[in-house]
């Protein structure tokens, strides 16, 4: 695969062929459909092996998806951010480590499209479609250790970034780095072949085994200035600091896949496997009032969940339409819908893949199940940020009408 890093970037936009864009492009919410039954048959097997899922990432790059919020002038599907959001979804009701890949590699497209300038948006999102690129994460903004130093016409960094999602694999990355003259960060973006940079696949927890979310050491690498999203202490605009929004309602949805995996797990394991309990006196565990009754619990959780991650995601479509009109006290209501959204999906997600088990007893425990990884997945990626937080913003909205303030996780 060629790199762009070596073209100039009045070359790049001018020397970019014409794209073509289909007139009826495939219905991503079908293509995602078939792609989560494809990695469901592998999904068990793979959460015990953890690693790398190479052939499922492939999968993912065949599927034509990784086009989907491309605007359609760059080549792209041009879908809106609800229908990304809907394809997460789905991908994680099936494997919720791989639509964790799927939905950070958008993140970072969303990054180029809210800091880039209209020159390295094209540079960048065509070449993302004509090589068939997938993105990775180094940004993490609570690690400060990668250093960026001014060099000639550029930065050299140096140092190393944790949790970085979607980094073994993947083509680009986007970065952060710290530049102590300036006391502030800059955003920009990388090819993951550039020299001095090295991918490690150390991600060991318990959940969300193939995210790819290891380190990535930074040993001396140059930085075109070209490549530089957003400048060390450049003001964000209340657009830009939409991407936390965004990054927020990955998460989201992919909470709320899992619940309603595990609800869907639960439910067919209920009608086809689990026998009812002897003081019942029914013939099928779905009959007994008990376990409807606990069914209907789990459903109310849902259903909320659902409704508010919809409505947040309208709300995100609706201000990035706005471009750079959007205001502060429309990005702060983006916010609070996001936050809504996420506490709901996020108790969801952990009540359901738990209380499972109280519904379908002691054999769907077995190995062979893996109805484990629902909760294990959940109780990992809840972790990324506290949702206590969350609710603080919310509560003191209720009391005083503040919206949260922009940070990059709220």
């Amino acid at each position: 695969m060629s790199s762009i890093l070596h073209l100039q970037p009045e070359a790049a936009a001018s020397e970019a062929p014409a794209l073509a864009v289909a007139s009826d492009p495939p219905d991503p919410l079908a293509v995602a459909a078939a792609l989560a039954e494809q990695l469901a048959a592998s999904a068990v097997e793979r959460d015990r092996l953890g690693g790398h899922a190479a052939h499922e990432r492939q999968l993912i790059r065949d599927s034509g998806l990784l086009t989907l919020s491309i605007p359609r002038e760059f080549g792209g599907q041009g879908a809106d951010w609800a229908t990304v959001y809907a394809v997460v979804r789905r991908l994680a009701q099936a494997d919720s480590a791989l639509a964790h890949l799927f939905g950070f590699h958008h993140l970072q497209l969303a990054g180029i499209a809210l800091y880039g300038t209209e020159l390295q948006q094209r540079h960048l999102l065509s070449a993302t479609v004509r090589q068939g690129l997938f993105w990775g994460n180094a940004l993490n903004p609570l690690d400060k250790r990668t250093r960026a130093t001014a060099s000639n016409a550029g930065y050299t960094l140096d140092g190393v970034k944790s949790f970085s999602s979607g980094s073994v694999g993947a083509d680009w990355l986007t970065v952060s780095a710290w530049d102590q003259q300036a006391n502030a960060a800059l955003i920009a973006v990388l090819p993951a072949s550039q020299p001095g940079v090295r991918v490690e696949a150390d991600w060991d927890a318990f959940g969300q085994r193939q995210t790819d979310s290891g380190n990535v050491h930074f040993d001396g690498v140059y930085l075109p200035g070209a490549l530089v999203l957003q400048a060390p202490g450049q003001a964000p605009s209340a657009r830009s600091t939409l991407r936390s929004q965004v990054a927020q309602l990955v998460m989201t949805n992919l909470y709320l896949g899992i619940a309603q995996g595990a609800f869907a797990a639960a439910r067919d394991y209920t009608r086809e496997q689990a026998r009812p309990w002897f003081a019942s006196g029914v013939d099928q565990a779905g009959d007994d009032p008990f376990t409807q009754h606990r069914y209907g619990q789990l459903w109310l959780m849902l259903r909320p969940a659902e409704v508010l991650a919809d409505l947040a995601a309208e709300q995100l479509d609706a201000a990035f339409g706005k471009g750079d009109a959007v205001t502060a006290r429309e990005r702060g209501d983006v916010a609070l819908a996001v936050a809504e959204a996420k506490v709901l999906a996020h108790r969801a997600a952990l009540e359901i893949s738990s209380q499972m088990f109280e519904l379908l007893g002691a054999r769907a425990t077995s190995a062979r199940f893996g109805f484990d990884r629902f909760w294990r997945n959940a109780r990992v990626h809840t972790l990324h940020d506290p949702v206590d937080y969350k609710l603080r913003d919310l509560g003191r909205y209720a009391i005083s009408g503040r919206a949260p303030d922009p940070t990059p996780y709220s």
